[in-house]
């Protein structure tokens, strides 16, 4: 079976997409709708911006959906989906590439979410970071003693996992988690606490955008990184998505199940290769590429 995956935020590179829209008629003329609906040419920063512009997750967010929704299109009938599922942004773009939402609904919500998320950011300083070579029971007996804001935030594989939440609290759960035997305990540069409780004013944003949206049920289970399970029907769709914000992603969860479900080839759709790299870590016995 064939399974289709979206990356998230830091896939992004200068000149992204590009190809797409100097090489078929049908991108490009998503990209120009792409302009229209958000109001400033996005298409000038991915293809000509720099990495500061692209960091921006008001900027990074669309980008990133959009090289990974249209080729996607551009796939064409070679497109044929078992399953999809993508990373926290991500899951976006799989259920636009699935026909759970139109891509110009897609679009305006992950603008929406983009720019409440960056609210939040600015509301409440706040960090992420990577812990490697170290049990996630373990991180998570380790974060539940810390008395600051600090929750796992990203399974992405077995023994790597992201942590969210305060400045106070990412500092003093890095130190403790090296003392406790992780590998390495690395500061992200991102905006905010990303799948943390500090982002419920991004959440309760998002909500009203995501409640008003018209979802479709899609051609295929669109596996959910709330719970990691397989999900068609558009108000559950819903559910998880609004709760996406402050909850962890269950990428490693999501890639076992649908691995548990038949997938044996995974297909990465849009910038970078993260998550191929994570899908080997997690289930070295399939194969995975790139779109």
């Amino acid at each position: 079976m064939n399974a289709y995956v979206f990356p998230g935020q830091g896939a992004q590179f200068v000149g992204m997409g590009r190809d797409l829209y100097e090489g078929n008629a049908m991108a490009r003329e998503m990209f120009e709708k792409a302009n229209e609906i958000l109001g400033f040419r996005i298409t000038d920063l991915m293809f000509e911006g720099t990495d500061e512009d692209l960091r921006q997750t008001r900027v990074t967010q669309p980008a990133i959906f959009l090289h990974s929704v249209i080729l996607a299109r551009t796939l064409g009938d070679s497109f044929k989906p078992d399953m999809t599922a993508g990373h926290s942004l991500g899951e976006f773009s799989a259920l636009v590439a699935a026909g759970a939402l139109s891509f110009e609904d897609g679009l305006k919500l992950v603008y929406a979410r983009a720019m409440a998320m960056q609210k939040a950011c600015e509301a409440e300083p706040s960090t992420m970071a990577a812990i490697l070579g170290l049990d996630d029971a373990k991180v998570e007996e380790v974060l539940s003693g810390i008395d600051e804001v600090v929750v796992p935030a990203n399974y992405n594989s077995p023994g790597q996992l992201v942590i969210s939440g305060s400045m106070k609290g990412i500092e003093t759960a890095c130190e403790l988690l090296k003392a406790a035997g992780a590998r390495r305990a690395l500061p992200l540069k991102v905006g905010g606490a990303f799948h943390s409780p500090l982002m419920e004013p991004a959440r309760i944003e998002l909500a009203e955008a995501i409640n008003t949206t018209h979802f479709s049920t899609p051609v295929c289970p669109v596996y959910q990184n709330v719970s990691g399970k397989p999900n068609t029907d558009p108000a559950r769709i819903r559910e998880n998505l609004i709760a996406q914000l402050t909850a962890p992603v269950r990428w490693t969860q999501s890639v076992q199940n649908m691995v548990a479900d038949g997938a044996v080839h995974f297909t990465e759709v849009g910038p970078g290769t993260v998550l191929q790299g994570l899908v080997k870590k997690i289930a070295p016995a399939v194969e995975a590429v790139s779109a």
